[in-house]
């Protein structure tokens, strides 16, 4: 059988979460067409330490006055816009490389899908008698839109470890394509053949992913390699700002035990210690599979795992016993999906108030030696800024790490179709992304800042508490230089300015202070606040 290239491209953003890009499903669909007999390269172009550098892209200009001036205060957010990974050239020279007569390229969110389209064009000119194939979320709710690109031969919408090795078979058997799920492709016409999404019903009937193909070498916490397991797909939950909520096709689906533990040990084969993160959307949904996983990860593999469940947990499905459960196989941090507690916004993301389960399990955590980051989104349309101020003095008060999304509207979610009858959408699809401020309605974009650096705040507030170190006293502003090079001692000294005249501050590498862009109500309102009981 022939030669099959799978790349995952390069990205652009102000920061990257390097640990989150280890291209899991591309090992997954690696692993079918291994499984169907053809021979299969991995081309991660996110494998690597290097990024550049370089210039805002023209519909982010407005971005420039709120991620101003360098700061090496405990305040910083972002500074410099990069391209992480691979640069181009080394995706063409690593393609031409190869005999691959098919090439898949995911395009996971449609932030950065000017990337993906770009590994698509320097496919084309590198391979030009390849054929390119473009899957992942992006192509799968914005289909027409992927297909615009005539570097791209076919999309595959939904999950591709079917689709891809029968669309590889056809293409080497010069047979018809009409009847492959999830494949969109041009009619002879010029229209578009565009299949409903696939959906693998039954996950245990997937071979694993071929593992051996990630460059596992790169992806390492600290000391210790990391992995990432899927043990079900889709959610229950009817959110209507989620991709995979009240608008998705993915129903809800799980794994057996046997084969979630399988895919563990081959995992560990070459590691004494892991940092496993399960990129489930609601790992703890079923209850009594996520106990008996949690017991059956102690009993098998005690001491070896570091567990983190990053995609977020549904607090009502938490208990003390499943807490427990947790920390015992090797959890030390609890993502809590948090969202509001405004009862008119939850409504509208027709979300559950888990104030009350939030906070007996934050209670329990802490009690036991586990730490908690509880999550809220801000910024959405209608959403009132002062309610979500209360959301984020909420989490400061409740002595968990602050987590702040700003919202943007998920391709395929039922917030999308919406902003998109609205008006609400930005001009740009690479402005998709919380990083980009994209939404300005009863939230501007100065609040939406001011609530990213009043969560920085937040958080400084309580590392100091948790390090037994005093508050520090208002004090008035009266120089343009930083007393101290410590960060530390400088952002203690920024935070007593912030208490006096409620002005954000932050610090250059020179020792230059400066005033960040901020709206000064909400910043009363927190720094009067947070200090009370």
């Amino acid at each position: 059988m022939g030669n099959i290239l799978l790349i995952q491209p390069p990205i652009q953003d102000f920061y990257l979460t390097a640990k989150r890009t280890i291209p899991y499903g591309l090992a997954s669909i690696a692993s079918a067409l291994e499984k169907t007999g053809f021979s299969v390269q991995i081309l991660d172009a996110m494998a690597c330490s290097r990024s550049q550098s370089i210039a805002l892209p023209k519909e982010m200009a407005y971005l420039k006055e709120y991620y101003g001036k360098e700061d090496r205060s405990s305040f910083a957010l972002f500074h410099q816009y990069k391209h992480y990974g691979y640069s181009f050239e080394d995706i063409a020279r690593e393609t031409k490389a190869t005999s691959a007569f098919l090439v898949g390229i995911s395009s996971l969110f449609t932030a950065y899908s000017d990337q993906a389209l770009q590994t698509a064009r320097i496919v084309r000119q590198s391979l030009p008698k390849a054929h390119i194939v473009m899957g992942g979320h992006h192509p799968t709710a914005l289909p027409e839109k992927v297909m615009e690109e005539k570097a791209i031969d076919f999309c595959i919408r939904g999950e591709g470890e079917i689709s891809l090795p029968l669309l590889a078979t056809a293409l080497q058997n010069q047979s018809s394509l009409d009847s492959i799920p999830g494949l969109v492709f041009r009619k002879p016409d010029g229209s578009l053949h565009i299949s409903e999404p696939c959906v693998v019903k039954d996950l245990d009937s997937l071979s694993l992913p071929s593992l051996h193909l990630i460059q596992s070498d790169f992806y390492y916490r600290g000391k210790n390699a990391s992995a990432v397991v899927v043990a079900s797909r889709g959610c229950p939950l009817q959110c209507s700002y989620c991709s995979l909520g009240a608008h998705s096709c993915l129903s809800y689906r799980r794994r057996s035990l046997s084969h979630v533990i399988r895919e563990i040990e081959i995992a560990l084969a070459h590691h004494p210690v892991l940092f496993l993160d399960f990129e489930d959307e609601n790992i703890s949904f079923d209850r009594t599979f996520f106990l008996a996983l949690l017991k059956e990860i102690q009993k098998r593999f005690p001491g070896r795992l570091e567990l983190r469940a990053m995609n977020g947990l549904y607090p009502p499905t938490l208990d003390e016993e499943i807490v427990y459960e947790m920390k015992q196989a090797g959890f030390k941090e609890l993502n809590l999906s948090l969202v509001t507690l405004s009862p008119e916004q939850l409504k509208k993301f027709r979300r559950a108030n888990v104030k009350e389960s939030f906070e007996k399990i934050v209670k329990y955590a802490l009690k036991i030696g586990l730490s908690a980051v509880g999550y809220i989104i801000v910024s959405s349309p209608g959403q009132d800024p002062h309610s979500s101020l209360h959301d984020l003095l909420y989490l400061a008060k409740n002595n968990v790490l602050a987590g702040v999304s700003v919202y943007y509207p998920a391709p395929d979610s039922l917030d999308y179709q919406i902003c998109k009858e609205k008006k609400l959408l930005p001009a740009q699809e690479s402005l998709l992304r919380g990083s980009a401020l994209p939404i300005s309605d009863s939230t501007s974009r100065l609040q939406s800042i001011t609530f990213l650096r009043l969560s920085r705040v937040a958080n400084f507030m309580k590392a100091l508490k948790d390090k037994g170190i005093e508050i520090p006293q208002p004090e008035i502003c009266s120089s343009s230089k930083i007393r101290s090079q410590d960060r530390l001692e400088s952002s203690k000294e920024l935070l007593s300015y912030f208490f006096q005249d409620y002005r954000i501050r932050g610090v250059t590498s020179q020792g230059e202070i400066y005033i960040h862009k901020a709206d000064t109500e909400l910043c009363k309102e927190f720094a009067q606040k947070i200090l009370t009981k």
